[in-house]
């Protein structure tokens, strides 16, 4: 009698079993990248948001403590803060000579921007930070 050749039922079985948590182990892993990558990029975007606000703030408008908020669309919302962090008198001389020298009293402002933003249930936030020289606070 000849002996047939192949695989058994079990051996069958065995073999669709790997393959399907190999395929369920792979899907897993793209998921969890395809997060990584879509925070990455949340990240990126608040970063470029906070740079903006922070730009905005600091230049062409007189420094003024104080706290804003709001929303900055795209699931963004902002908040600012600006306070003094040193005061200094500067002797200032004017064009007529040391005689025409004045006082002027310069404030140095701690400005910080917060970018935040919901991420699955998972609230994220960047903060960027600088300091800025400005007149007498009011």
């Amino acid at each position: 009698m000849k002996r047939q050749r192949g695989f058994t039922l079990l051996e069958v079985m065995i073999a669709l079993i790997i393959t399907g948590l190999a395929a369920a182990a792979l899907l897993a892993a793209v998921g969890t990248a395809l997060h990584a990558t879509q925070t990455a990029s949340m990240y990126d975007q608040a970063i470029v948001r906070a740079k903006s606000r922070l730009a905005a703030a600091t230049h062409g408008t007189k420094l003024t403590p104080g706290d804003w908020r709001g929303d900055d669309g795209g699931g963004f919302r902002w908040h600012l803060h600006v306070a003094p962090v040193a005061t200094a008198s500067v002797r200032r001389i004017g064009v007529a000579g040391p005689r025409a020298a004045a006082s002027v009293s310069v404030v140095l402002y701690g400005v910080s921007v917060w970018m935040s933003w919901n991420d699955g249930g998972v609230e994220r936030n960047v903060r960027l930070d600088t300091e800025q020289v400005g007149g007498a606070a009011g």
